[in-house]
């Protein structure tokens, strides 16, 4: 076999043998496909698609190209949560430490940024000394001891999916269905997780910009962990806005913190315990999403979630006092705030353009390897549905100078749109995919 048939068989539009993925995927894994070769025919795989059977080979071949982790001498049910990205999800700061306080572990291996959605690695990284790089040991020996661990892919964990998860942010082949899919669920099932939480986005801020197109991947990824053994539940969740108010990595972390604390916006704080009760149920910790959300709401309003997340935070060499002081977190130089300048229903704020400009801003990457800078960001204060005074604040640019602050208020402006008829809120949840 040859990697370039395999680019053309693709090209073509005709379906890949398990065999010739699994070869392809080695090949890549080892060093004996390029990049380039493989950005063509991840290309290929974004405009041709892939079947059923091809998405679930590629999940197994990448979850087969490193080790997979047993959990089952660690936990009782190894249960997670993953988001296809978004902007301004900061969901897994404050739903894993609310299921982990609720006696459930929760052992999370998470990505960086993708496009103009932010990564949960690189906004944890906000916090002075947290490590992400942890070994597999260190990794289970944080799970059994604290109930709650956050690192990055391990170098033998499902390797040919970290290589290509890095490859299909710069090559424009983030929004592929079969890709987005494997990706997902190859570390899923490779992390040794039984029971698993997907959080599907939709809406212009999302990979997938319609409800039948989420719906479609989440159908995917269920489908591929019924045949992989595990119990999957998808959520359809709205991406059409920013996800509470912050967009950036100290500033989503920020808005976590003060979520754990009893406070944050209303939706982001609705939108976890909606996710949290969902994995408690899965877990087994409770019957029903009614007592389960009863438990979630009870970590975090008691506060023992946050008490979790800073055991977190001191096991992974960060610093606690951020989570008392959020002022030690880093702060952007040049801040600004922009006013509506006119009265009315704020009826669009445009996910996708905040998320870009966040990342002209330089809170996500231009290209692979590219530095974050994690102080800037964007805060958007207010809900498609509000009404809005003339001299109501809209946003707040965070920048690292003047020049890109003027940039960034020239770019994201459009992202808002007023209308003097009244606009309904937008929904949270769309959908249950089981």
């Amino acid at each position: 076999m040859r990697a370039v048939d395999l680019i053309v068989k693709k090209r073509d539009g005709v379906e890949l043998t398990p065999d010739e993925i699994r070869f392809f995927v080695q090949g890549f894994t080892r060093g004996d496909i390029p990049d380039y070769q493989v950005a063509a025919w991840a290309m290929a795989v974004l405009l041709r698609g892939m079947t059923a059977g091809e998405t679930h080979a590629l999940t197994l071949a990448l979850a087969d190209s490193g080790e997979r982790l047993d959990l089952t001498g660690v936990v009782p049910v190894a249960v997670d949560k993953h988001s296809t990205g978004g902007v301004g999800d900061k969901t897994t700061l404050v739903v894993e430490p609310i299921v982990a306080a609720c006696g459930v572990p929760v052992g999370k291996m998470s990505g960086r940024g993708l496009g103009f959605s932010g990564g949960t690695l690189d906004k944890m990284e906000a916090i002075p000394g947290f490590r992400v790089d942890l070994t597999t040991q260190q990794f289970l020996a944080q799970l059994r001891t604290v109930g709650l661990v956050l690192s990055g892919q391990t170098a033998e964990l499902a390797p040919a999916d970290g290589k290509l998860y890095a490859l299909r942010d710069v090559t424009g082949t983030v929004p592929s269905i079969p890709l987005i899919a494997s990706s997902v669920m190859s570390k899923k099932i490779a992390s040794g997780a039984q029971a698993i939480v997907l959080d599907v986005k939709v809406g212009v801020g999302a990979f997938m910009p319609t409800v039948p197109e989420a719906s479609k991947l989440a159908r995917r990824m269920v489908e591929i962990g019924r045949l992989a053994g595990r119990n999957v539940v998808a959520l359809i969740s709205d991406m059409n806005q920013p996800l509470g108010h912050a967009v950036g990595n100290a500033l989503e972390v920020r808005e976590a913190l003060d979520t754990l604390a009893g406070g944050g916006p209303p939706d982001f704080r609705e939108h976890c315990l909606h996710v949290a009760a969902h994995m408690l149920v899965l877990a087994g910790h409770a019957p029903g999403l009614r007592a389960a959300r009863a438990s979630a709401e009870e970590a975090l309003d008691g506060g023992t979630a946050r008490e979790k997340f800073r055991a977190l935070v001191a096991a992974q060499g960060g610093d606690p006092a951020v989570i008392d002081d959020p002022s030690r977190l880093p702060k952007a130089p040049v801040i600004e705030m922009v006013r509506c300048g006119k009265g009315g229903y704020l009826a669009e704020a445009d996910a996708r353009l905040i998320g870009m400009t966040a990342v002209a801003l330089g809170a996500g990457r231009a290209r692979k390897g590219d530095p974050i800078d994690p102080s800037v960001g964007i805060v958007v204060h207010a809900k498609v549905g509000d009404r809005l005074r003339a001299d109501a604040p809209l946003y707040t640019l965070h920048a690292s100078d003047p020049e890109k602050l003027r940039a960034a208020r020239q770019q994201v402006a459009p992202a808002f749109k007023l209308t003097s008829r009244a606009v309904q809120p937008l929904p949270l949840f769309y959908r249950t995919v089981r």
